[in-house]
C-alpha cells in the first residue's frame, strides 16, 4: 500500500485541525512553567501546574471518550476543544491569579479536550480505505511527532522575546480555531453499537488492559531517558546544552520511524512486532546510560525513537484487531491517559533515584521497570481460552455442523427430484474438467 492513498483533500483538512488541535497541547506544560517563572518560587509553582494538567489529561480523556458517540462525535469534540481553548486562554489572561485558580484552570485545559486526540484519530481512519489505515497511522504519527519538535523551541521564543504569557493565549486562540475547523471534516464515522454484543464499554475496554500497559511502557521508558539527560550529560562532563540537539534528534528519529513502518506490511503478528520493537528500544536506552561521546547519544537516540514510533504503531493498530468500531475512540483515549500516565510515572521516578543513584543507573533501573511491563503485556496478550470462549466456539461449531448437514440433506432432496423429473440434466450441463475455479462456476 502506498501513502499516495492517503493524500485526499479530506486527509490535508484533517491535519490543518489536527495541528491546531494538538500544538497547544505539545506547548501547554513549558509554556505553564515560563508563566510563573518570574513570581517567587516560580519553577516550582510551573512544575506543579504542569503536573496538574497532565493529571487533567489522565482523567478526562477515558472519562470523555469512554461518552463519545461515534455517529455525532463532532459536537462532542467541539465542546471539548472549546472549553480547553477558554480555559488556555484565561491562563495567559491571567498571569497573576492565585497559584489555586491557575491549578484549577490548568486541570480544565488538560481534562477538557482530552478526547480529542483519539476522537480525531477515528475520524482520520474513517474517510480512509481500510487497506490504508496503517498508512494513514503512520501519517498522524509524523504529524504529532513534528508538532512536539517545533512546540519547545516556539515557546521558549515568545515566552522569552516577547512574553511569557503569550504561548498561552496564542494556544487558547489555536484551540478555537480547531472547533472552527471541525466543521470541515465528517460528524463522526461509522459504527453499530450493537457490535459491542451489549457489553458495556468499560469491560470492553478492560480486555484490552495488555495492549495499554505496552503503550505505556514504550513512552515511559523515553521519557525517563529525556527527564534524566541533562543530569547524564553534566556526569558525562558535557555541556548540558546539547540536551536540546539530542532530544530533537530523538524526536526526528521517531518521524523517520513512522514513516518507514507505513511504507510496507512487516512480517509477523503486531504483538510479536511490538515485542521485538519494545526490546530494541530497550536496548538502545541501556546504551544511552554507557555510550561516551556525543556523536553515540545522538546515533543511538535516534535509533530509540525510530524503533519507538513502530512500537506506538502496533499498538494502535492492535486495538483496531480487538476492539469493535464503536469503542475504538475510546481506546484511542484511553491509550493516550496509559502513555500520559507513563510518563507522569517516569517523571516521579527519576526524581526519586536522582536523588540517591547517578543519572545512568538511573536510566538503567527505567530500562528494567519498561521491560518488565512490556512482557506482562505481552504475557496478557497471549492468553489460554476461556471456558466462555471454549462454549461459544463449541456453539458454533455445533450451529456450523447441524446447517452442513441440512444443506446436504436439502441437496439431496433435489437431486432425487431431479432424476425423477429429468434425468439427463447432468449430461446436458456442459461442465469443464478441472476448470470451475477459472470459470466462476
Amino acid at each position: 500500500m502506498s501513502y499516495r492513498e492517503v493524500m485526499s483533500g479530506e486527509v490535508v483538512r484533517w491535519a490543518t485541525v489536527a495541528i491546531a488541535a494538538r500544538m497547544p497541547v505539545a506547548a501547554a506544560p513549558l509554556a505553564l512553567v515560563f508563566l510563573t517563572r518570574e513570581r517567587p518560587g516560580g519553577y516550582a509553582l510551573g512544575a506543579v501546574l504542569a503536573a496538574v494538567y497532565v493529571i487533567g489529561e489522565i482523567v478526562g480523556a477515558p472519562l470523555l471518550g469512554m461518552r463519545m458517540r461515534p455517529e455525532r462525535a463532532r459536537p462532542q469534540l467541539a465542546a471539548g476543544l472549546a472549553v480547553g481553548a477558554l480555559a488556555f486562554t484565561a491562563l495567559g489572561l491571567l498571569p497573576d491569579a492565585p497559584p489555586v485558580a491557575l491549578g484549577a484552570l490548568a486541570f480544565l485545559a488538560g481534562a477538557a479536550p482530552a478526547a480529542a486526540p483519539g476522537g480525531l484519530r477515528a475520524l482520520l481512519t474513517g474517510v480512509v480505505p481500510e487497506k490504508a489505515v496503517a498508512q494513514a497511522l503512520s501519517v498522524e504519527s509524523i504529524l504529532t511527532f513534528g508538532i512536539w519538535a517545533v512546540a519547545p523551541a516556539a515557546v521558549t521564543g515568545l515566552a522569552l522575546g516577547v512574553s511569557p504569557p503569550l504561548p498561552l493565549v496564542l494556544a487558547g486562540v489555536l484551540m478555537a480555531a480547531s472547533v472552527a475547523g471541525l466543521w470541515m471534516l465528517p460528524e463522526g464515522w461509522r459504527s453499530d453499537a450493537g457490535d459491542r454484543g451489549g457489553e458495556s464499554m468499560a469491560r470492553i475496554l478492560a480486555r484490552a488492559w495488555p495492549i495499554f500497559v505496552t503503550g505505556a511502557a514504550s513512552l515511559s521508558m523515553l521519557a525517563l531517558a529525556e527527564l534524566v539527560l541533562p543530569a547524564l550529560l553534566e556526569q558525562r562532563g558535557i555541556g548540558v546544552g546539547w540536551a536540546g540537539p539530542l532530544l530533537a534528534g530523538l524526536a526526528v528519529g521517531s518521524a523517520i520511524g513512522s514513516f518507514v513502518y507505513g511504507l510496507r506490511t512487516w512480517p509477523g503478528r503486531l504483538r510479536t512486532q511490538s515485542m521485538v520493537l519494545m526490546f530494541a528500544v530497550s536496548g538502545c536506552l541501556a546504551l544511552v546510560a554507557v555510550v561516551p561521546s556525543v556523536a553515540w547519544l545522538l546515533a543511538v537516540l535516534g535509533m530509540a525513537g525510530v524503533l519507538q514510533a513502530g512500537a506506538m504503531l502496533t499498538r494502535n493498530l492492535s486495538l483496531r484487531e480487538v476492539l469493535p468500531p464503536s469503542a475504538l475512540a475510546a481506546g484511542y483515549s484511553v491509550m493516550y491517559a496509559a502513555v500520559g500516565a507513563g510518563y507522569a510515572a517516569s517523571g516521579s521516578l527519576a526524581g526519586g533515584l536522582l536523588n540517591v543513584v547517578s543519572p545512568s543507573t538511573a536510566i538503567l533501573a527505567g530500562v528494567g521497570l519498561g521491560v518488565l511491563l512490556t512482557v506482562i503485556g505481552v504475557l496478557g496478550e497471549v492468553k489460554p481460552l476461556t471456558p466462555t470462549d471454549t462454549k461459544a466456539a463449541t456453539d458454533t461449531k455445533a450451529a456450523t455442523d447441524t446447517k452442513a448437514e441440512a444443506e446436504a440433506e436439502a441437496g439431496g432432496t433435489e437431486a432425487s427430484a431431479g432424476s425423477a423429473g429429468g434425468g439427463d440434466r447432468a449430461e446436458r450441463t456442459p461442465v469443464c474438467g478441472g476448470g470451475d475455479a477459472e470459470r466462476g462456476l
